[in-house]
């Protein structure tokens, strides 16, 4: 049986208004064609007494397409390449991998 939060992941992906398609290659690998959600939001770091303003790429990747993404994976978007930085985070469901990218 399907819960209610996955079949509400599965529509928003889905969405071609919030859901791109992306091609994942692990490290090593095959591509493959993935859809993701992105969220290219700014982050603010405190650094003793100045606050530092960077941009972020981040995205959102489903579980069960990707069941175990790594730092140093590579993911295309829109022609524009990326490799997962940091340890990737799932969420309190586990359907959803939170991944934050840097440029290749």
């Amino acid at each position: 049986m399907t819960s209610a939060f996955a079949s509400a992941m599965e529509i928003l992906f889905t969405d071609p208004n919030i859901g791109r398609e992306g091609i994942y290659i692990a490290d090593g690998g095959t591509p493959m064609l993935v859809r993701i959600v992105s969220r290219q939001a700014d982050a603010i770091t405190d650094f003793g007494d100045a606050r530092l303003w960077s941009e972020t790429t981040r995205i959102d990747l489903r579980v069960a397409e990707v069941p175990a993404p790594r730092p140093g994976d590579r993911i295309e978007i829109d022609g524009d390449a990326f490799l997962i930085q940091g340890e990737p985070v799932r969420d309190r469901e586990r359907l959803v991998w939170t991944v934050d990218l840097r440029p290749a």
